[in-house]
């Protein structure tokens, strides 16, 4: 039940959902005595092309197989966390960007001795990681650390089930043809990939490549590295002894988890260059905001000042939320005068229903007066 309601909290008015609410007991009771009984499997998901940053391949599980999703790392996330090493930041309670971009200023800070000294990064992405991640090594990771035989058959339902053969597609072909072969999970064997767009593959991806992470800090003993999904960043005053990680991470990635790193992604430069990493450029003095990040939120407040539709009290907390989001990754820069303009120049009607919490400009309330009109 409790899977469900977390699962409901996200997704409450997708038909899907709409649909498993009208009689939920039932359809819980009955999905419970599949996964029992091992007849559960995966059902349709709808695979659909979103073009920004660059066009990616989605496929959004069912709202019941959602649930079920839930279910495993809810059981999963406890015992791998446990094994997880604190610079990977990506999908996990505590960590997220905000987290990622205050330890690597803290890194820049140490490396550098408070930028009075020249220090090295080295920035590289693995080559399309999750079309390219092996499942049957994906499973032998989870296999030595879990020895329930129920959550070893539900893992293995989920992993080695195969979205491209049973998918409502809701993107024009036109944009499909946007996708490199190598990006698609059409274009790869049936034992690789994970989908973009499940809890499970954010999960699973974190397991995947936790051995890197244990290779990186404890083989290569690198102290100052993290990684945010298949991203990541190692500083040194030492510009070859990075050179020689790479080489050795590269080796790593081949011949034990059967990835490659990016040959087009990969950034050798002194720190005071900046470092471009999860929506921020980190200098050892500063921290701005990619502009990319800032397109982003326009067009999602010029897209909610064109809608005619009158808003619900529930569409309101989204679009807070999101709004939120944005300025809480704002507020680790320079910007104040961004947040300022923003919310003079690009909000527009979102002004009726929001209220500034303070003269910083670091998060919005609901009106109170807007709460009480949407209850009468």
């Amino acid at each position: 039940m409790k899977c469900y309601y977390e699962c409901r909290r996200k997704k409450r008015y997708t038909i899907n959902a709409l649909k498993f609410e009208l009689n939920f007991e039932t359809e819980l009771l009955k999905l419970q005595k599949e996964l029992t009984d091992h007849t559960y499997k995966p059902g349709q998901s709808i695979c659909f092309v979103v073009t920004k940053p660059k066009p990616r391949e989605i496929f959004a599980a069912d709202f019941r197989d959602r649930i079920v999703h839930h279910v495993l790392v809810g059981y999963l996330e406890p015992i791998f966390e446990k094994k997880f090493i604190d610079q990977s930041y990506a999908c996990r309670k505590g960590k997220g960007a905000h987290k990622t971009i205050e330890d690597l200023r803290r890194y820049i800070r140490k490396v550098t001795k408070g930028g009075m000294e020249e220090a090295w990064y080295l920035q590289v992405d693995i080559q399309s990681f999750f079309v390219s991640l092996n499942k049957h090594i994906l499973f032998e990771q989870i296999k030595r650390q879990i020895k329930n035989p129920e959550i070893l058959w539900l893992a293995e339902t989920i992993i080695f089930y195969n979205p491209t053969r049973n998918y409502y597609r809701k993107s024009q072909m036109s944009l499909f043809n946007l996708i490199p072969d190598h990006k698609s999970l059409f274009k790869v064997a049936p034992d690789q990939g994970l989908p973009i767009g499940n809890l499970t593959s954010q999960f699973f991806a974190n397991v995947y490549l936790n051995e890197l992470d244990q290779f990186i800090k404890h083989i290569l003993k690198a102290e100052h590295y993290l990684r945010y999904v298949d991203d990541f960043v190692l500083l040194s005053k030492d510009k070859e002894q990075l050179i020689g990680w790479r080489e050795k991470i590269d080796d790593f990635l081949k011949n034990r988890l059967s990835l490659k790193l990016h040959p087009k992604k990969q950034i050798l430069q002194t720190v005071d260059k900046g470092i471009d990493f999860v929506g921020f450029v980190v200098n050892p003095s500063h921290v701005l905001i990619r502009q990319r990040v800032v397109r982003s939120l326009k067009e999602r407040l010029w897209r909610s000042n064109q809608s005619t539709k009158v808003i619900s009290e529930d569409e309101m907390e989204k679009t807070m939320s999101v709004v939120n989001s944005y300025y809480g990754q704002f507020s680790h820069g320079k910007t104040w005068s961004l947040r300022s303009k923003l919310w003079r120049k690009d909000f527009g009607k979102l002004c009726d229903f929001l209220e500034l919490v303070d003269a910083n400009f670091s998060h919005f309330n609901i009106k109170e007066c807007v709460r009480l009109r949407q209850r009468i």
